[in-house]
């Protein structure tokens, strides 16, 4: 079993082996970057301990994991997954595990997951294996082809750009809304009337996303990856611009858009890292986001969400002018 391609992997090198927590549910997440609360989560069913994993090797999970401190991947899943960092279940430390090895790169499209070492590395029986894998071929991760092993899920150059196609429109769907709906500054910043209650044209003041967030949060997002990018880091850039994305969905306040993109661009990490790693790439993501944060600041609605189609189909047109054509078993 091959790939086609080598993936830069985030941190170097294969890293190593950990353990996380987390359930599944990508509706009710509640956070950006960081780890969110477990509304809406889905959990692994009779993953702590009865079937044999034991409260032992759960202690031992959490143990390793607090130990070595979270990957920027794992706190994605957690996000994503929409669980806190509290490991309480063998069952639910493999899903995120896994998880963030395959978004991280450490497990490669087409390399199988046998569940008899899976289990005997989690120290665990093979039904929560079974089940995490379950968990994540639901989340697109994993695929359990008939009468033959797990294995890290391949994506064709068909539904890549299915996946780019569909997230250009989503995001320019949150550009607009954060033009509408989401404040200059937050609103314990500003009065009624005050500076920061609209934009250049009056609009923006109309109330900011679910959680009160407004275009500062933004503009943090901004200095961090220009930061990243000054320092030429680009672990640090490529986690930047997750988290700017991230910032922007939870900002546009509609949690439906918000779940079918966490659900689509998990799958599309891997991807996203290489294209960011191309030659230029950086620059020139900087340079586009800077227009971007411009266009929100001027309350500029058309302008935002062509800018923002414009820069997930560059990432695309990277990958695609890179010779990448999808992976080969």
């Amino acid at each position: 079993m091959r790939v086609s391609w080598d993936v830069p992997e985030p941190g170097g090198g294969r890293g190593r082996e950990r353990t996380a927590s987390g359930g599944v549910g990508v509706s009710g997440v509640s956070g950006e970057t960081g780890v969110t609360s477990e509304t809406g989560a889905r959990g692994v069913s009779g993953a702590s301990g009865g079937d044999g994993a034991g409260a032992d090797g759960a202690a031992q999970a959490r143990a390793v994991l607090h130990g070595a401190g979270l990957t920027a991947g794992e706190r994605e899943i957690l996000r994503v997954l929409g669980r806190s960092e509290d490991l309480d279940s063998v069952g639910s430390q493999i899903v995120v595990s896994l998880g963030a090895s395959i978004i991280e790169g450490r497990l490669r499209p087409g390399e199988d997951l046998n569940s008899v070492d899976l289990a005997r590395r989690f120290g665990s029986s093979r039904t929560p294996v079974r089940e995490a894998l379950a968990i994540l071929e639901r989340e697109g991760l994993v695929e359990v082809p008939a009468r033959k092993r797990p294995r890290v899920r391949r994506l064709g150059i068909a539904e890549v750009r299915e996946i780019y196609e569909l997230r250009a429109e989503l995001y320019a769907l949150v550009s607009r809304r954060i033009v509408e709906h989401c404040p200059d500054t937050a609103a314990g910043d500003r009065g009624a009337d005050g500076p920061g209650s609209g934009g250049a044209d009056g609009r923006g003041g109309q109330g900011a996303g679910a959680d009160g967030g407004s275009l500062d949060e933004l503009r943090a997002a901004q200095a961090e990856l220009e930061a990243a990018a000054a320092a030429g880091d680009p672990e640090r850039f490529f986690w930047s611009i997750v988290g700017f994305r991230n910032t922007e969905a939870r900002l546009a306040a509609n949690e439906t858009v918000r779940g079918v993109l966490d659900s689509v661009g998990i799958r599309t990490l891997q991807l996203r890292h290489l294209s960011l790693s191309l030659p230029g790439r950086v620059e020139t993501s900087v340079a586009d986001h800077r227009r971007l944060m411009k266009a929100y600041t001027d309350r500029e609605a058309d302008l935002a969400a062509a800018l923002t189609r414009s820069i997930v189909r560059r990432s695309l047109a990277a990958l695609e002018s890179s010779g990448w054509n999808g992976f080969s078993a």
